[in-house]
This record gives C-alpha cells, sequence and structure tokens, in this order.
C-alpha cells in the first residue's frame, strides 16, 4: 500500500507492507535510490504494519519494486501501474 503526501515541492511517499508478509527485512528499492537494497528498509509501526516514507520531487514517475530476503523481488499491488517487471508510482 502506497500513502502520500504533498507538499511544496515534493511529495512523500510512505510504502507500507504487513508486518509479517513477506518474512523478515523487506527495502523498497528504485530509481529514486540507485536500485540499492537496503537504502530504505521498511521498518515496524504500531498498527502492525511496516513502513518507510521517501521523499520525491513533485510531478515525477518513478519505478520501484520490493526487495525481501532470499532476493525476492515483488511489486506493489496498490501502485499507479506497472512497465512489464516494476511498478510505477506518480507524484
Amino acid at each position: 500500500m502506497l500513502e502520500r503526501a504533498s507538499l511544496k515541492n515534493r511529495t512523500e511517499v510512505t510504502f507500507v507492507l504487513p508486518a509479517d508478509i513477506p518474512p523478515g527485512p523487506v527495502s523498497v528499492v528504485g530509481d529514486f535510490n540507485d536500485w540499492t537494497p537496503g537504502t530504505h528498509t521498511l521498518t515496524p509501526r504500531r498498527d502492525g504494519t511496516r513502513a518507510v516514507t521517501v521523499a520525491l520531487p513533485a510531478g515525477g514517475k518513478h519505478s520501484f519494486r520490493y526487495l525481501a530476503a532470499g532476493d525476492y523481488w515483488f511489486n506493489d499491488e496498490s501502485a499507479d501501474s506497472h512497465d512489464g517487471v516494476n511498478s510505477r508510482l506518480h507524484t
């Protein structure tokens, strides 16, 4: 799930997943962090989910995926679109 907050010249996007699906650490990787695993790792929240917030320039389009333990890559069903392999986000 994606949560968004529009600010003056950027959009803060919060990437949200259940606390234990998939199990183990998960990071969001995309063109906004040079596809570098571990840069944006989801952390537990009080509501039983885990999340990470990334500030992105307003008016952009970004490709991303999630990377879980065991080299398990997956997409976000709530993404704005998909470009084949990746989820797409419009800010």
